[in-house]
C-alpha cells in the first residue's frame, strides 16, 4: 500500500487525534473539524462547519473566547488557552481546556485559527466533587470548632508522643493553672496536680494525660490542680484512645469536667455529718445505758417493759448509724489504716457466719456455708470481719422466708474469693451501678421500708480496696444477688 506523504499524512494526523481539532475563520466560522471534535460536540462535521464557534459555546462563556480572538488578530497575543464549557447536541454541557493558535499569511496578516480541544467533563465533575466534599469537611470542621470551644467541658487532644496536638480554651485554662510556668506544649509534665483526696501529689505515671498516651481508656478519675490549696480546682476526667483505620494507635482524647463546686459540697456534708454524728455519740451513749438499767430493773410491769425494749432496739440503730457516720468522716479525713497480719479467713467467715445465723432464724432464711479448713491472707482481721458481716446482713435483710443465702470462700494462686449469694428480691437493672454509693438506698430498700443507712456497702467497697482487692455485684431481679470479694494472698 502506498504510504501517505506530505498533507495526507497531516489529515492522517489530525483525523486520527484523540484531540477535537477544528480551523476556525477570523469570524468565527468552523472550516473543518476532525471526528474527535464530532464526537465530543454530538454533532456531524456538515452540521457543525454550518455553525460558527459561539454557536457552540455556553452563552456565559463566549465573551471571553471572543475578547481573545480579538486580541489575536489585534497582534497582541499568538496564542491563547482557556476553560470553556460547549454545548452538546443533546443539550449537555462539555466541559474542555481550549488552545487556540492563530495562523498567519506569509505578509504576517491572520489567516485562520487553528484550536484544540480537550474534553474534561470527567476531569470537572471530580474536581466538583472534591470542592464539594472539601466544603463539607470545612464546614463540619467549623461545626466542631464552634462546639469545641462552646461545651462547658476542657477538651484535648494529645499525640502518642504526648505532643498537645488540640485543646480548648477551658483545658488551656485548666492547664495553665497547673502549670504556671509553662508545659513545653507536652502532657504529661509534672506539675501542680494533685490526687481525689486534693493534697498528695500525683507522679508522673498517675497523670491522666500519661495514662491516655500509653493506651488507657477510663472514666470519672478525680484531680485536683493548683498550687494554693485553698484554691484548688477539681476536675474528672475521660479518655479514649484515638485509632486510625488499620488500629494504630494515633494519640488519645481527653475531657475535663470541673467539679470544685460538687467536691466543696461534698466535703462540707461531710463535715456537718461528722460533726453532728460526734455530737450525737455522747447523748447516745447515756441513752443507751439509762435503758439498759431500766431493761433490767424487774420492778417494772410487763407492757412497760415491752415499750423500753422498743426504745433500745431503736436506740441501738441509731448508734450503729452515727457509728458508720463517724467511720465515713474517719476515712474521708485521714484515709483508712490497715493493721495487716496473717489471718485465716476461713475462720473469720465461719464465726461471722455463726453470728448471722439468729438473724436468718429470724427471717426464716436458710444460711449455708462452703468453707475450706484454712485459707490465711495478709488483712486486717477485724475489716475483713467488718465485710462480711455486712455482706451476709445485707443478703439476709433482703431475702423472706424460705429465701437461702450462701457463703463460699476459695483460692487461686493469687487470691482468696469470697461469694455471698442469695435468692432473695434482686437488684434491679438501674440501681447495680449505685449500689457501693454513699447513702444510696436501691428502689426495693425504699419502697418496701427496708431498714439501713446507705453506708454499709460503700464502707465494704472501701476497705475491700484498702486491701488491694475488689467487690462486685452481679443480680437478676427476683432471682437474688451475688456479692464476690477477691484479696489478694500473703506473699
Amino acid at each position: 500500500m502506498e504510504r501517505p506523504v506530505g498533507n495526507d499524512l497531516w489529515q492522517l494526523l489530525v483525523q486520527q487525534s484523540p484531540l477535537g481539532m477544528a480551523i476556525v475563520e477570523l469570524d468565527g466560522r468552523l472550516l473543518a473539524v476532525n471526528g474527535a471534535y464530532e464526537q465530543m460536540l454530538g454533532r456531524s462535521a456538515d452540521e457543525l462547519t454550518r455553525c460558527c464557534f459561539q454557536d457552540l459555546t455556553h452563552p456565559d462563556d463566549v465573551h471571553v473566547d471572543v475578547a481573545n480572538r480579538q486580541r489575536a488578530i489585534a497582534g497582541e497575543i499568538d496564542s491563547y488557552r482557556v476553560r470553556k464549557r460547549y454545548l452538546h447536541a443533546d443539550g449537555s454541557v462539555v466541559h474542555a481546556d481550549l488552545s487556540v493558535s492563530l495562523m498567519r499569511h506569509p505578509d504576517g496578516s491572520p489567516q485562520h485559527f487553528v484550536t484544540q480541544i480537550l474534553d474534561i467533563t470527567a476531569q470537572y465533575t471530580r474536581e466538583e466533587q472534591l470542592e464539594a466534599a472539601k466544603a463539607e469537611i470545612e464546614r463540619e470542621r467549623q461545626m466542631l470548632e464552634a462546639i469545641f470551644e462552646a461545651v462547658r467541658v476542657g477538651l484535648v487532644l494529645v499525640g502518642p508522643d504526648g505532643e498537645y496536638l488540640r485543646m480548648n480554651r477551658r483545658h488551656a485554662e485548666a492547664l495553665a493553672i497547673a502549670h504556671p510556668d509553662g508545659h513545653e506544649g507536652r502532657a504529661a509534665l509534672p506539675g501542680h496536680i494533685y490526687a481525689a483526696d486534693g493534697r498528695t501529689p500525683l507522679a508522673r505515671e498517675e497523670l491522666p494525660t500519661y495514662l491516655a498516651m500509653h493506651g488507657e481508656e477510663f472514666d470519672d478519675l478525680t484531680t485536683w490542680v493548683g498550687d494554693d490549696e485553698r484554691n484548688r480546682r477539681a476536675f474528672i476526667t475521660s479518655a479514649r484512645a484515638v485509632r486510625s483505620p488499620s488500629g494504630e494507635r494515633l494519640g488519645a482524647a481527653l475531657a475535663y469536667h470541673e467539679i470544685t463546686d460538687l467536691m466543696r459540697a461534698m466535703q462540707v456534708k461531710d463535715d456537718f455529718v461528722a460533726s453532728i454524728s460526734h455530737e450525737l455519740r455522747t447523748p447516745l451513749t447515756s441513752v443507751l445505758g439509762y435503758l439498759e438499767i431500766l431493761v433490767d430493773n424487774d420492778e417494772l410491769p410487763a407492757s412497760c417493759q415491752m415499750q423500753l425494749q422498743t426504745v433500745r432496739r431503736n436506740a441501738l440503730r441509731l448508734q450503729s448509724l452515727v457509728s458508720d457516720l463517724l467511720e465515713i468522716a474517719r476515712f474521708a479525713e485521714s484515709g483508712l489504716s490497715l493493721e495487716r497480719t496473717d489471718v485465716d479467713v476461713a475462720r473469720v467467715a465461719r464465726e461471722a457466719a455463726e453470728a448471722a445465723r439468729l438473724q436468718a432464724a429470724r427471717a426464716q432464711v436458710t444460711l449455708t456455708t462452703e468453707l475450706p479448713d484454712r485459707a490465711i491472707a495478709l488483712v486486717d482481721e477485724k475489716r475483713v470481719r467488718q465485710v462480711i458481716d455486712n455482706l451476709l446482713s445485707n443478703a439476709v435483710k433482703y431475702s423472706g422466708p424460705g429465701d437461702a443465702v450462701r457463703m463460699a470462700l476459695s483460692r487461686s494462686d493469687q487470691a482468696l474469693t469470697l461469694e455471698v449469694v442469695d435468692t432473695g428480691m434482686g437488684i434491679p437493672e438501674h440501681d447495680l451501678p449505685q449500689v457501693f454509693d454513699r447513702f444510696y438506698r436501691g428502689t426495693n430498700a425504699s419502697a418496701q421500708h427496708i431498714q439501713g443507712s446507705g453506708l454499709g456497702l460503700d464502707i465494704a467497697e472501701t476497705i475491700v480496696e484498702a486491701h488491694g482487692g475488689t467487690v462486685t455485684v452481679d443480680s437478676v431481679l427476683g432471682e437474688g444477688a451475688t456479692f464476690r470479694v477477691t484479696l489478694p494472698l500473703a506473699g
